[in-house]
């Protein structure tokens, strides 16, 4: 018996644009310092509807996606993901597919969703599957640009909202960290404390350290060391405290990043990011290998695009409500979740992911 297939939907039209938006205060973490973040934003038309998707990156990813991932786009099937997500990866082989292309194509893909989900007419998160109807978040800012003040109200105010935990940096002036960590830990009450050093300790630096976090109570020690010194991170898991879990993969860009950092037993949480190692479909991808390596899985950042794959990843732990991503969501996103409790939830009276640009809003921040 032949099965009729459903009528190609061809793509139109691909576009892209990026907003530099100004941080409400200086902020660092262990190695780096910034005063703005970049979102690029990405519109993809089919069917006579169009899907919206974004990633923080640098703005040259625009550019790619108008001048690159479109040629290849334009004209194809729009339901037909999987092959739109190998044909851009084909075409980025020689421009390099770790950093600017995969945000640039983690984008485009999430734009896809959010359009099959509306020519489909349902919500992103009921499209692929939910395993839970809402996901518990942590508060993470904490940068070590803040006074003591100013770190103490933040984590104490997202414990007051009711998250579980809250993440502050360490690691830019090691012979402060300890007392950051004490004022964090004395505004937070009885909220689990996460500390991340972006990599910027030393193997047997992080062990020290490791042992007195966790005298604070500190439950997961984030980059102790650089993500790429799988060893150094795989020390860190069989050394340090029992109860403390070590967590990277936030700068995984492809499923291959992801199976390797499992194999060399690296973390006892990965971490992906949908804005980084391939929007929604790579996010999914990043999960199935979690769940296959019986490894917990959470979402590194820009909340509001990872509720829906969240809600779908098997062995989901917890994502990430990040302070800048959160400010520039709600600034800029109409339909951005808000947070009740410690937990978020999606909005399953609207197709799609629920997210829109709103560009009167986002205009001023153009680059």
């Amino acid at each position: 018996m032949t099965v009729a297939r459903p009528v190609d939907i061809p793509i139109t039209d691909v576009s892209a644009e990026s907003f530099v938006i100004p941080t409400d205060a200086p902020e660092s973490d262990g190695t780096i310092a910034w005063s703005s973040t970049t979102m690029v934003a990405v519109t993809v038309a089919a069917g006579g509807t169009s899907g919206f998707g974004y990633s923080y990156c640098d703005a040259s990813a625009a550019a790619l996606c108008r001048e690159v991932l479109a040629k290849v786009l334009c004209g194809q099937d729009c339901l037909a993901i999987e092959a739109a997500w190998d044909r851009m990866n084909r075409a980025v082989r020689n421009i390099g597919r770790p950093g600017i292309a995969a945000c640039a194509i983690s984008a485009v893909d999430i734009a896809l969703w959010d359009l099959k989900a509306k020519l489909l007419d349902l919500p992103l998160a009921a499209l692929l599957g939910p395993a839970r109807k809402e996901v518990a978040v942590y508060g993470s800012g904490g940068f070590t640009s803040y006074d003591d003040s100013r770190l103490a109200e933040q984590l104490g105010g997202w414990a007051a909202q009711g998250c579980r935990w809250v993440k502050m940096k360490v690691g830019r002036d090691p012979d402060s960290d300890l007392a950051r960590a004490e004022t964090a830990a004395a505004a937070i009450g009885d909220t689990q404390l996460m500390v991340d050093a972006n990599g910027a300790y030393a193997r047997k630096q992080s062990l020290e350290f490791a042992e007195v976090y966790s005298q604070l109570g500190v439950c997961w020690f984030e980059e102790p060391v650089s993500s790429d010194d799988l060893a150094g991170l795989r020390l860190l898991r069989d050394r340090g405290p029992a109860g403390m879990v070590i967590a990277a993969g936030e700068y995984g860009y492809t499923p291959y990043y992801f199976r390797t950092m499992l194999e060399a037993g690296a973390v006892d949480v990965l971490q992906a990011d949908a804005t980084r190692c391939g929007g929604v479909t790579g996010f999914l991808r990043a999960a199935a290998i979690a769940d296959a390596f019986q490894i917990p899985l959470s979402s590194h950042c820009a909340p509001a695009i990872h509720l829906a794959p969240a809600l779908a990843a098997p062995r989901l732990l917890h994502m990430e409500w990040f302070h800048d991503h959160v400010r520039i969501e709600h600034m800029l996103l109409e339909g951005a979740p808000s947070l009740s409790h410690g937990l978020i939830a999606p909005d399953l009276s609207v197709t799609g992911h629920g997210l829109s640009l709103r560009a009167a809003d986002a205009e001023r921040f153009a680059a």
